[in-house]
């Protein structure tokens, strides 16, 4: 028992402390307990076949599907279009929308896709990014209490119970307390906590995509000679191919996508062609978008009897136009040894190497409008492509330099596909599959995960980088510490003391107890880490009482999700800590009056829902 402990104090001193990352300390953790001869090698690996690991790694594929087709994207849009120059309505919506979105998508996920849309909606509201960001975080800590998959904690907790033999949690159970802490927060930060957050003044307003792509119209003047024409009926090109009329030589003019919109397409043919080609057939009633001058547009009207489509560049018909899920653009900046320096390419020409197509040029911070250019060093062009084909280009292309991050931007696309609606429907599967028992929550989990994988809403090479190995490593390395407790007999003797001396007064008393030993934990470790730790000490403590462990353990998953009073308990906290301009006491200051309230309603709403 002494080495465990010497074990865990040294364990949590490193997660406090921060110099290595959290994984790496759990690993040495678990490495030390089989050291130590405390544990046998089934036990210290125990972890990663563990039912709880493997469940929310599938997770995180999950939510990377809703993130990249463009739910967690428009979500973030809507909520901050709803609330116009509203700051008090502001802040309830990215209140609210954080604490939706955390309860079916990651708490970290939920933040990076909302941090910059709140940033931007913040100046836009005239007021500051510190106003609004704290809420943020602390919303998708507290969303994570709606749903059993919302937060590693609860899925802990309710595998916890399952391995003991008894009923573990239901997919909604956790709403029933989460859902009042929601409100709670709501009316906090609405009447109260916006007066705590403080006013610190930042410069960075994160660029979105919406505003990167208005600046690349602008710059480079792409929405100048881009067009949109319908094939009418009487016209020639029907039936024919892009190859048998050589447009770009004979008519000066670039075809950049087509959209077939004939009604008797026959099923199963993708209704845009982004990439068209000289093999790709023109028929009636299709869609095509132009690149070229106004008099060879023009002379393309009359000649092919085309009727023209309004393509405005100052609202967002030009954004759909070039960019979705699969397809993206990005800025390329010619170097002086680049393969390019010299060459004379038509802009708008699509590039089979790479596969990309070249949109705008600019030279000198001026766009360059000549349909050929002849590219010198310091040019830089806006390209597009596939996302992949983007990110993929400078190992087709060496000396190029691209501005921005595809990875990023990609998860901000906020337009909907049909890959968006089978990332929905596959969520939605998830939770029937869970709410009625049907599957093991992780084969469950597992299920759907490959779901999102072989529809292609995740591109398997990205599956496992949308994983969070820290936090899953994390997990897996921390399980055999909860064995270790138990096989010692320390979670038991913790569990004793706090019966005998909070226990014995009344079991309130003790649940008020592990509530605060837990979010003592969580406010300088890993909430996940605080869970496996807590989880086997309250289900004994419930168990020498003679109580049921049911409330104790969901004592444990709330108070594991509140890290309000430090920007180190949880990562969501940290990521809104420089963008807001946050100082460590900020976070006193606003989270302990949140989390004062919170012990209070835990207190009184936790035993009435899950009797002792």
């Amino acid at each position: 028992m002494l080495e465990v402990s010497i074990i865990l104090t040294i364990t949590v001193a490193l997660f406090i402390w921060g110099k290595f990352p959290p994984d790496v300390v759990a690993l040495l953790s678990m490495l030390a307990l089989y050291l130590a001869g405390i544990l046998n090698l089934t036990e210290t690996l125990s972890g990663f076949s563990n039912p709880t690991v493997i469940m929310i790694a599938a997770l995180f594929i999950i939510g990377e599907g809703l993130a990249r087709t463009g739910w967690t994207a428009l979500a973030g849009q809507k909520f901050v279009t709803w609330a116009g120059k509203s700051v008090p309505r502001l802040l309830v919506l990215v209140t609210l929308g954080s604490s939706v979105l955390s309860g079916f998508v990651s708490n970290t996920g939920t933040v990076a896709t909302l941090l910059p849309v709140t940033v931007s909606a913040a100046w836009n509201a005239g007021t500051l990014p510190s106003k609004l960001l704290m809420p943020v975080a602390f919303g998708s800590n507290t969303g994570g209490l709606l749903t059993l998959t919302g937060t590693p904690p609860n899925i802990i907790v309710s595998n916890a119970l399952l391995e003991q033999g008894m009923e573990g949690f239901s997919f909604f159970e956790f709403a029933l307390i989460g859902l009042p802490l929601l409100i709670i927060a709501i009316l906090y930060f609405r009447y109260v906590g916006y007066k705590l957050l403080p006013e610190h003044k930042t410069e960075n307003r994160p660029i979105n995509i919406d505003s990167k792509m208005h600046k690349w119209i602008e710059d480079y003047s792409i929405g100048d000679n881009m067009y949109r024409f319908r094939i009418r009926s009487m016209s020639q090109l029907i039936g024919t191919k892009i190859g048998d009329w050589d447009f770009e030589k004979i008519y000066n003019v670039s075809i950049v996508r087509l959209r077939r919109r004939h009604p008797k397409v026959l099923k199963g043919t993708p209704p845009y062609v982004e990439f068209p080609k000289r093999k790709t057939e023109l028929r009636y009633h299709d869609i095509i978008t132009v690149k070229g001058a106004t008099q060879d547009v023009d002379k393309l009207i009359l000649e092919f009897k085309l009727g023209l489509l309004p393509l405005k560049p100052e609202e967002n018909s030009l954004k759909n136009e070039l960019i979705n899920q699969e397809v993206g653009m990005a800025e390329m900046i010619i170097t002086p040894k680049s393969f390019f320096v010299g060459r004379t390419i038509p802009m708008g020409q699509y590039l089979e190497k790479s596969g990309i197509q070249l949109l705008g040029a600019s030279r000198n911070s001026r766009p360059l409008k000549e349909k050929e250019i002849t590219i010198k060093a310091g040019d830089a062009f806006i390209i597009r492509g596939t996302w992949s084909n983007i990110e993929s280009l400078q190992a087709v292309y060496e000396n190029l330099v691209i501005s921005g991050s595809p990875e990023a931007m990609v998860k901000n696309v906020d337009i909907l596909t049909v890959r968006s609606y089978i990332a929905l429907a596959t969520l939605v599967l998830m939770i029937v599959l869970l709410v009625f028992n049907i599957l093991p929550g992780a084969v469950a989990a597992l299920v759907c995960a490959g779901i999102i994988m072989l529809s292609g809403c995740v591109p398997i090479s990205k599956a496992y980088k949308g994983i969070s190995w820290t936090s899953v490593v994390m997990i897996a390395a921390m399980i055999p510490m909860g064995v270790a407790l138990q096989k010692t007999g320390m979670a038991e003797m913790v569990a004793n003391n706090l019966v005998a001396y909070l226990g014995a007064i009344h079991p309130t008393m003790l649940l008020g107890g592990v509530f605060l030993l837990t979010t003592s934990f969580s406010q300088t470790i890993n909430n996940s880490a605080t869970a496996v730790l807590m989880a086997p000490i309250a289900y004994m403590a419930a168990v020498s009482l003679g109580v049921s462990p049911k409330p104790f353990m969901i004592v444990v998953a709330i108070s594991a999700s509140t890290a309000f009073l430090t920007p180190v308990g949880t990562t969501t906290n940290a990521m809104v800590l420089s963008s807001g301009g946050y100082k460590f006491m900020d976070y006193m200051k606003v989270g302990a009056p949140l989390l004062l309230l919170f012990f209070i309603t835990t207190m009184l709403v936790v035993p009435l829902i899950w009797p002792f």
